[in-house]
């Protein structure tokens, strides 16, 4: 059984999908990594739910986001073509597009800038939301050549429903929006 060290990374450098080593602090590193954290925030707001209809959208969303991940190492856009799970596609973004859709009948209309936090899920979630910003805009610093745009565009939606989600989530909970 193969060890969880591989002792490869102890000069801090690591590797890209093609094999290509790259410093730690490479951007496509720095981007994968706050795709790493956003997944992690996402498995923090999904162990706070009891709503298995959201724990299931979650789920669902931290699936793509290990290919979003494995999108962003790949400088020579090869994965996807060997790796099936491995595609964003434009039926990805219609299906957060229809959860966003569905949620906002939940909440009520948006008058005014909110301040993040309600639930302890719904804060979860705001802090995804936030994350999801961050991996959005080191995406995007990378270079429209360096990434596939399906992936800025997946990474831009789910930042609109992670803001919806935690309105939602927040609204079933009965916790008050604090509008600014």
């Amino acid at each position: 059984m193969p060890r969880i060290y591989t002792k490869t990374g102890d000069d801090g450098e690591t590797g890209l999908y093609d094999g290509t080593r790259v410093l730690k602090t490479d951007p496509r590193i720095e981007a994968t990594g706050d795709v790493d954290e956003l997944s992690a925030c996402l498995g923090l707001a999904r162990s706070t739910l009891d709503q298995p209809d959201l724990v299931r959208v979650i789920e669902g969303i931290q699936r793509a986001l290990l290919a979003v991940g494995a999108r962003i190492a790949d400088p020579r856009h090869r994965i996807a073509e060997r790796v099936a799970k491995a595609q964003i596609e434009d039926e990805h973004v219609r299906a957060l597009e229809q959860q966003i859709d569905a949620l906002e009948t939940e909440v009520p209309p948006l008058r005014r800038f909110i301040l993040a936090g309600g639930s302890q899920a719904g804060a979860h979630l705001h802090v995804a939301r936030a994350v999801c910003r961050r991996a959005e805009r080191r995406v995007v610093a990378l270079g429209a050549a360096a990434v596939d745009r399906q992936v800025v565009i997946y990474l831009n939606r789910l930042s609109d429903l992670l803001f919806v989600m935690a309105r939602a989530v927040n609204t079933r909970a009965g916790a008050v929006e604090i509008e600014w």
